[in-house]
């Protein structure tokens, strides 16, 4: 089995990560058009879920948004509870930061040192789950 490849027994094609979100809308406007993330699927009413997919960055990850209809609660978020992108250089991620700020979003400080400490920068989501852009591709050097 190579180092960089699902082992034999687990032929994965495709994964996802999903959360709930306590606001939808607010969080795909931020996935979608502050992030540029691309919508794969959006849903209403689906079994008693909205819900949006967006690609990571095509079809084979993803990160899924749900809400259910009803109660509606979602759990507290947590600093440790990240979405984290690496980029390939500082350009990228000041890049990145510049158009978060033209939509409104300003940067946090992370809970963890570790990615300050190496030129990484975080954001809130509207439902204040932290994204991470790191300048550098992890597994790379």
């Amino acid at each position: 089995m190579s180092q960089h490849a699902w082992p034999a027994h687990l032929p994965v094609g495709a994964f996802r990560f999903a959360r709930p979100s306590a606001d939808l809308e607010a969080c795909t406007r931020f996935y979608r058009d502050a992030v540029g993330l691309s919508v794969l699927a959006e849903f209403r009413g689906h079994a008693g879920y909205d819900g949006a997919v967006f690609g990571l960055p095509d079809s084979s990850a993803h990160l899924e948004l749900t809400r259910q209809a009803g109660d509606g609660r979602v759990p507290e978020p947590s600093p440790e509870n990240q979405l984290v992108l690496y980029l390939p250089d500082a350009d990228a991620v000041a890049g990145v930061v510049a158009r978060l700020a033209a939509f409104g979003h300003a940067p946090v400080e992370p809970a963890n040192g570790y990615w300050s400490d190496r030129g990484a920068v975080a954001f809130e989501d509207p439902d204040r789950w932290v994204v991470v852009f790191a300048p550098w591709i992890f597994g790379a050097q």
